[in-house]
């Protein structure tokens, strides 16, 4: 078997390189970076982040459908 000629980086965290302590769900612009065309949220594994940043990633985007600064899902 042939060996694959890529070998895969490991992701690093986007708030842990730059020092983010709080992700703000208002901040809509950042947030569709983590939100996929059909409106789910990113997975962590693509996504890069870690598990803490993906936790207040996700709630940021759950409180931000909640009062409509992002879609729940995308319309054709």
């Amino acid at each position: 078997m042939e060996k694959s000629r890529f070998t895969q980086r490991k992701k690093n965290c986007r708030f842990c390189t730059d020092k983010i302590n709080q992700v703000d769900y208002k901040d809509t612009s950042m947030l569709r970076n983590f939100v996929t065309e059909r409106g789910k949220i990113v997975p962590r594994r693509i996504s890069g982040n870690c598990a803490s940043h993906q936790r207040v990633v996700g709630l940021a985007i759950k409180r931000a459908r909640s009062i409509a600064l992002l879609a729940f899902s995308e319309d054709r």
